[in-house]
This record gives C-alpha cells, structure tokens and sequence, in this order.
C-alpha cells in the first residue's frame, strides 16, 4: 500500500494549495493541518475529477503571521507522518535565521530520505 504524499502546488495571497496522491479507492482522507499544535480552520479537502488526486487547500491563518518562524503542519492522522509543512518567516526575529534555516534543511532531509526508502522499497519489488 502506498503512503500518502502531498505536492505543493501553489502559495498565493494566504492560500497554500497541494495535491493528495495515493489515496486507496474508496478511502477517505484523515489529514490535521496545525499550527503551533492548533488546528487550522477552513482546510479544503477535495477530488480532481478523473485523476486519482485531492486538491488540499490550507488558509494560512492571522495567529501564523508575525515575528519570527511559525510553521503549519499537515500530517496523515493514520500514521502521524508529516506530509508537509508551511513555514512563515517574517519580522525582526529574523536575526536568527540560521537557526530557522537549520531547522528546515532537517525537515526537508528527513522528507528525501522517507522518499528514498519508499523509492527503493517499491524498485525492490519489481
């Protein structure tokens, strides 16, 4: 069975769009999209006709808009994994960006290496 991933597609005037792929036929979808560990309102879930995809739509709320780094999770609530994550730098905290930046090279590693894995696992099964 395939995990669930979620694709960027576009951010926009406060809207962070991205598509769903690998949703078993017939399931629905269990994703938490949080900020700061509260939930964020107004998450979209929706089927693309014919393709097999869910349009995600993630409203980036007022509260993650301010001094220093917040950033919004969106995890499969079936295996807690973090699909993705939406990270908002902005204000004078941004002296210590290093640090942010630090932060995000780890996450976006750990997110190649569960691609990784999961790209060797399904060549090793052919």
């Amino acid at each position: 069975m395939h995990e669930l991933t979620v694709t960027k597609t576009r951010f926009e005037g406060g809207l962070w769009e991205g598509m769903v792929d690998h949703l078993p036929q017939g399931a629905e979808a269990r994703i938490t999209v949080t900020c700061e560990a509260a939930p964020v309102p107004d998450v979209s879930l929706s089927p693309v006709a014919g393709t097999g995809q869910h349009l995600l739509r993630v409203p980036v709320p007022p509260e993650a808009i301010g001094d220093g780094i917040r950033t919004i999770l969106i995890r499969d609530d079936r295996t807690g994994e973090t699909l993705a994550q939406i990270a908002i730098l902005a204000g004078e905290a941004l002296a210590d960006t290093l640090q942010a930046e630090v932060d995000l090279l780890r996450e976006e590693l750990d997110m190649l290496k569960r691609a990784f894995r999961r790209h060797c696992v399904e060549t090793a099964a052919t």
